[in-house]
């Protein structure tokens, strides 16, 4: 009943954090809960918390905020779930594990185990953490006119662009690699030879497909008509638990014109794409 999970074997993309809100929001908010660091690391915190109600959860590209009505100044937990971190929700009485962080509303219990950080701040040490956050794409009413011509004035790679979190924030490998092949552009074209009409469809694809992993809970990337049933093949099997085009496909024939799908390494992670398509 308890085991929703929220772990990939890449860096989690911007989709799974919004997720993870949106399940506190739902299940934890305005309740008084129990906060532990059964592993001791977040100990000394989270007694600052224990009791107390959970305001909300925010999040913002790859950056998850839970906000607590406790009186003391540092009140906020801010994560990072970074490569290997994960929450588990599971029975209360669950220990299984090194848990850092352990938000039980006495019938199901929110365990961290492994996050790149987990740290308790203040109200100005979290604006100060957005003001260095991008444009997220699951953001209602995000106005991408400025990230529009700072990427247009970049001489770097489009590719390498939409892995910098403080541009395109949320936005990771599979993403980067997914929104470029449907958009038929290049990894390597650089920001400024993209066209306005480039551009926003880029921007209104991540928000198209990343709202659908939001509610699907995994990234799914290919149109009705290249998924396994039209095409008649095996069912992609991979962690991120999606259909996609290009992603991890290398050697492998494109599903649009069959030619074999190339990658390189961009930005210290792989970038894959098809030679035929895109250009």
């Amino acid at each position: 009943m308890y085991r929703k999970t929220y772990k990939l074997d890449i860096m989690p993309e911007g989709h799974v954090i919004h997720r993870l809100a949106h399940t506190f929001n739902q299940d934890f908010r305005g309740m008084d809960l129990e906060v532990s660091s059964p592993q001791g690391r977040f100990a000394t915190e989270a007694e600052q918390l224990d009791g107390f109600r959970l305001e909300r959860a925010e999040a913002f590209g790859k950056h998850l905020f839970l906000l607590f009505d406790a009186p003391s100044p540092a009140h906020i937990i801010y994560i990072h779930l970074g490569l290997i971190g994960q929450f588990l929700f599971e029975d209360p009485e669950s220990r299984r594990g090194q848990i850092r962080l352990h938000i039980s509303n006495g019938e199901q219990a929110a365990n961290l185990r492994g996050p790149q950080w987990c740290r308790l701040i203040t109200e100005e040490e979290y604006d100060a953490q957005l003001a260095k956050v991008g444009f997220d794409p699951l953001i209602a009413d995000t106005d991408p006119e400025p990230l529009r011509v700072k990427v247009q004035r970049s001489k770097r790679t489009i590719g390498s662009l939409l892995l910098d979190q403080a541009l395109f924030a949320g936005v990771g490998s599979i993403y980067r690699t997914e929104v470029l092949f449907r958009q038929q552009i290049l990894p390597s074209r650089r920001g400024n030879e993209l066209t306005d009409a480039q551009f926003a469809a880029i921007w209104q694809d991540l928000v198209e497909l990343m709202n659908y992993g939001v509610v699907a809970g995994r990234i799914d990337t290919v149109a009705p008509e290249h998924t396994p049933e039209a095409m008649g093949r095996d069912p992609r099997k991979d962690d991120h638990g999606g259909e996609v085009y290009v992603y991890r496909r290398e050697g492998l024939p494109c599903y649009v014109c069959n030619t074999p799908v190339v990658s390189q390494i961009l930005e210290g992670r792989k970038v894959f794409w098809c030679p035929t398509c895109q250009h």
